[in-house]
């Protein structure tokens, strides 16, 4: 796995080992990217179920202002350090370790919201529609902003009409897809 573009461009990241951790391959996070090349500048960003922290750091590289990472791993955690400091982006990067629901509460009393929310949930365990809810609970999505899910093919995102939020967009890969929500 690697940066793609930008600033840390073919930089070479580490991931934690084994299966809890599965990295957007580059060929899917090279799509995202082009999808989202006109609105990444300046943004702050937001990386949850972080992983290796490839996704926030991609967004920095390309031009994001700041990323906030969300893990509550530990191995983790110290993944995404470190490619922060191979990258050498760490100075506009926040990582916390914390479960989804504690750091969404966190962010919102330190009074941050995002431009773009980005979210890989462990697959088949419906913790979609949980983070979307408390991500509208909490006010942590900027009025323009989107969150994009990153989930299993086969994942029904019916709840979102319960939601204050829209899909715009869905972008399929085979066995994945990302899903783009906004405010209705």
């Amino acid at each position: 796995m690697r940066v793609i573009s930008g600033s840390a461009a073919r930089r070479t990241l580490y991931t934690p080992a084994g299966m809890e951790v599965r990295p957007t391959t580059d060929r899917i996070k090279e799509t995202l990217f082009n999808i989202l090349a006109p609105y990444i500048y300046d943004v702050d960003f937001l990386d949850c179920f972080a992983g290796s922290g490839g996704i926030g750091i991609e967004a920095l590289s390309r031009g994001a202002k700041e990323a906030v990472f969300v893990d509550n791993n530990k191995v983790s955690i110290g993944c995404i350090k470190k490619n922060l400091e191979i990258t050498k982006l760490a100075d506009r990067a926040e990582v916390l370790m914390l479960d989804y629901r504690s750091a969404f509460n966190k962010l919102r009393m330190d009074g941050k919201s995002f431009d773009i929310i980005f979210m890989d949930p462990p697959y088949k365990l419906g913790l979609e529609e949980d983070a979307v809810c408390e991500i509208e609970r909490c006010g942590i999505l900027k009025p323009d902003g989107r969150i994009i899910i990153e989930a299993a093919a086969a994942t029904s995102f019916d709840f979102i009409e319960k939601t204050g939020f829209e899909i715009v967009r869905e972008k399929k890969y085979g066995s994945n897809k990302h899903l783009f929500i906004a405010y209705k």
